[in-house]
């Protein structure tokens, strides 16, 4: 998504927060290929005794992503998303809070937008689909979980809690962000999260969807992380949220539909709804917007008459998502004309 200027200079003022000049100066010679030391000051004409101490000091502060398998240890640059703002999950205080509140309203939530469809994706509530409905694995997030079953970290949702410090959150869940493989072991390593069992997992994922969060895992068919977001609080929603017709940007197979007949305008669903896409109309019966739909499936599993469902998109509109997390860094580079 890049990391866009703002007039008022606010994203500076951000990177100040998190970096000294120096450590600045060294991000900028990295690249977000993984590097071993001793191939990081060989390419730098550094000594490793320099580099060592420095870099861990960095991954350590959540400004380099470092892998660590056995006694081989390499680094990376991270993006503002997903990286630099998420690793400061220990380290936020107001001040960042605001500056980033700030630069998301300013111009960071236009970047966002623009890569909505590569960046992350929404998978309806498992509950929301009829039994009849071939579900791939990667629409799946009880799935997704159990695929990453013996690795699986979670950690506190920063977008609730930067919120929260400016006084602007809300009271759902915070502990709902899932995070697989080496991504895991980066937020285990770094004290940002705490491995779980499957079955803890699942009941989370359970309990997001009853507070009425909407399930997003990065777009690759084998995600490095599955956030679990609110319309609120969490940057991609409220970014979203800010345009006209997100069901055209955003990564996602379903709509929801309503059978009129059986509705008995509670009202219910219109609360669920974390896109403002569904309201009561005059004639006493829900109706659905579908230029902002999403087909979470939020609505669904709580709608007493059970008079909505989840119906999957034709099969010219269906995506198929990027089979890797390289691929779809790929996609999303080529997309903003870097590539």
């Amino acid at each position: 998504m890049g990391y866009p200027a703002t007039k008022s200079g606010v994203e500076i003022k951000i990177l100040k927060k998190l970096f000294s000049e120096e450590d600045a100066d060294l991000f900028l010679q990295m690249t977000p290929m993984l590097e071993t030391v001793e191939d990081i000051a060989a390419r730098l004409d550094s000594p490793v005794s320099d580099l060592d101490d420095k870099l861990n000091n960095l991954a350590a502060r959540g400004l380099l992503f470092r892998l660590a398998k056995g006694a081989v240890v390499k680094y990376g640059a991270i993006p503002f998303v997903h990286g630099l703002l998420e690793f400061q999950v220990n380290r936020l205080d107001r001040e960042l809070a605001e500056l980033v509140r700030q630069y998301f309203k300013e111009d960071f939530s236009n970047a966002l937008n623009a890569s909505a469809a590569g960046f992350l994706r929404t998978i309806p509530v498992q509950q929301s689909l009829e039994v009849k409905h071939t579900i791939a694995p990667y629409e799946d997030a009880a799935r997704i979980l159990d695929k990453n079953a013996p690795h699986i970290v979670v950690t506190d949702c920063i977008c609730r809690k930067s919120a929260k410090l400016v006084d602007k959150g809300c009271d759902k869940p915070g502990e709902v962000c899932f995070m697989f493989g080496s991504m895991g072991q980066y937020y285990l390593d770094q004290g940002m999260g705490r491995r779980i069992e499957l079955d803890e997992a699942l009941a989370l994922l359970t309990k997001a969807g009853e507070a009425g969060l909407v399930t997003q895992p990065a777009s690759s068919q084998n995600p490095g992380g599955m956030c679990n977001c609110c319309g609120d609080c969490c940057g991609p929603l409220s970014a979203l949220n800010s345009h006209p017709r997100p069901a055209e940007i955003v990564f996602s197979n379903y709509f929801a539909q309503i059978d009129t007949g059986a509705c008995t305008a509670c009202g219910l669903c219109e609360e669920r709804c974390q896109m403002a896409a569904i309201g009561v109309t005059e004639d006493d019966c829900a109706e659905i917007n579908r230029d902002r739909c999403i087909g979470c499936g939020l609505c669904v599993t709580t709608c007493p008459e059970e008079a909505l469902s989840l119906a999957k998109k034709s099969t010219e509109q269906v995506k198929l998502p990027p089979a890797t997390a390289f691929e779809q860094m790929v996609q999303m580079a080529q997309k903003r004309g870097i590539l």
